[in-house]
């Protein structure tokens, strides 16, 4: 018998036209459900949010995932960096630009609320009268996600516990909120697994024979590195984090948390008969069963299996420090934790006591750093100091991926820049030298990126500018990697950011509307 998982993950589409410059409000309720906001914008638009957040014991802060908040660096809405958390019963106004077109995502970005179900996709058109470099028929949505058993409140007690209990491989895989588990599996709840339940249906995307589909397929998984693929089908990636790639086809779609993609995938096999939609674990070797979806064929019934067994995908593998007992991730040896006050305001304010002033380390010795053992000194820092770039400055970030504090294990990790976009200039596998190596970047073509994966023992390299007046975050995209310590934060011309909000404020130094100095 197989159990299944089913929500909302997405928005509804509205599909009426604006002119170029426009306001589109929406109206976020917070309760134990996914938002459902409308998902599709246009260039150029001014979108209001008014969340109100009716949960009864948490706090929350909506990251508006790739969309770079320029003018706005203090809707970014990420807690501890650009804002205050919003308390239970407050209701807080987002109000930025949509500057250019694109796949784009929100989620929660306060703890580990993201994996409890709430995200969403973003959808942001040309304007009218402007036409994209590609052509299709259909624009349809996709969100890939694993899910566990367990709640995210346990998850947290186990990474913050002595001894350290890791939360171990996603039950499910879930393609647009819907994915089936192991019944069999130890520790399933009597009555939780019921196969006749209409939630057990697997998604179902309906097409018309001989029609063109732009699949915008994005990854919210909370750990898994994910393959996808429609049975029989070639797609055509044609867009990635918000911009246009060279057209290439491929059967399976590599995709990591925090990525979009779209890709154009014609309906032309046999129409008498529906086909699998499949998506597995890649990176990890994972317990975690495939996902599943029907690619629908009209007029089939939709709840008609498709005669073929599920295409399996490639196989998994075909492409951390402790302190004081507690096991952390980190970023040269030091293990990143927000302050009570955001740096946006305490940079502003020139609230210097809130956050260690000593920079972080800028490198490592990479000459005599052994990237393939597990380290002898387990021992890291905790910190909260932040990187200070020079405005408009050209900055170059090289993740280098080494071996856990486990025997033979390194894993893929997804970086996700707040404010910016990046050129990944290369990627390359073992360790990268630093004298060698840039002299192998692309400097002709290199794409465009908001999040980007580093794999295992390799090191990818990526460059932008600083151009974007605020406070940014820059950390694994895993959720519990995050929550242990992995990321960073960069300021740039603080001075430039102007008037902050009060809304961001109430908590740590700013707690009353009151700037508390030593």
């Amino acid at each position: 018998m197989r159990g299944a998982k089913s929500g909302t993950t997405g928005g509804r589409s509205s599909t009426s036209t604006s002119p170029p410059i426009a306001t589109r409000n929406w109206s976020l309720l917070l309760t134990e459900g996914p938002p459902d906001p409308p998902s599709r914008l246009s260039k150029n638009d001014t979108v209001v949010v008014e969340l109100k957040n009716s949960l009864l014991t948490e706090n929350v802060a909506i990251h508006w995932h790739g969309i770079r908040q320029i003018g706005t660096p203090w809707f970014d809405g990420t807690e501890g960096v650009t804002q205050c958390p919003i308390l239970p019963g407050d209701t807080f106004v987002y109000k930025f630009v949509v500057d250019r077109p694109g796949t784009y995502l929100y989620h929660a970005h306060y703890g580990m609320q993201r994996e409890a179900g709430l995200y969403g996709l973003i959808r942001v058109a040309l304007p009218p009268g402007v036409s994209e470099p590609f052509q299709y028929n259909y624009d349809r949505s996709i969100i890939l996600n694993d899910w566990y058993h367990n709640s995210t409140y346990e998850q947290a007690t186990g990474l913050s516990s002595i001894p350290f209990d890791w939360v171990g491989e996603p039950q499910s895989l879930l393609i647009h909120g819907k994915g089936s588990f192991d019944c069999s599996t130890p520790g399933i709840q009597s009555g939780l697994c019921n196969a006749t339940n209409p939630e057990c249906s697997p998604y179902v995307l309906t097409v018309v024979p001989g029609k063109t589909y732009r699949l915008r397929i994005a990854s919210l998984t909370a750990l898994s590195a994910l393959s996808f693929q429609i049975e029989g089908h070639n797609m055509t990636v044609v867009e990635t984090d918000g911009h246009y790639v060279e057209p290439f086809v491929v059967k399976n779609l590599f995709i990591y948390s925090g990525e979009t993609y779209s890709v154009l995938i014609t309906a032309d096999q046999d129409s008498s008969r529906n086909y699998w939609a499949v998506t597995n674990v890649v990176s990890r070797n994972s317990t975690t069963p495939n996902g599943l979806a029907i690619f629908n064929y009209y007029p089939n019934h939709p709840k008609r299996s498709p005669p073929t067994v599920p295409p399996a995908g490639p196989v998994w593998n075909d492409v951390d420090s402790r302190i004081n007992g507690h096991v952390r991730w980190s970023v040269n040896n030091v293990s990143f934790n927000l302050p009570h006050t955001p740096y946006l305001i305490a940079l502003k304010h020139k609230l210097g006591h809130v956050f260690d002033q000593t920079p972080p380390p800028d490198g490592y010795d990479f000459v005599n750093y052994d990237i393939s053992i597990q380290q002898p000194n387990v021992n890291a820092t905790f910190s909260n100091s932040i990187y200070r770039l020079a405005f408009n400055s050209t900055v170059d970030i090289i993740l280098q991926n080494a071996n856990t504090m486990n025997p033979n294990n390194s894993e893929t990790h997804p970086w996700h820049l707040h404010g910016h976009d990046f050129w990944v200039m290369g990627h390359g596998e073992g360790k990268f030298d630093m004298y060698s190596d840039p002299h192998k970047y692309n400097l002709v073509d290199p794409i465009m990126k908001n999040t980007v994966a580093v794999q295992p023992y390799g090191w990818t390299a990526m460059r932008f500018r600083a151009d974007n007046p605020g406070v940014w975050a820059f950390h694994c995209h895993i959720e519990s990697h995050f929550y242990m310590g992995m990321g960073v934060v960069f300021e740039e011309g603080i001075d430039k950011v102007g008037e902050l909000p009060t809304s961001i404020m109430g908590c740590g130094d700013t707690r009353g509307g009151t700037f508390h100095k030593p």
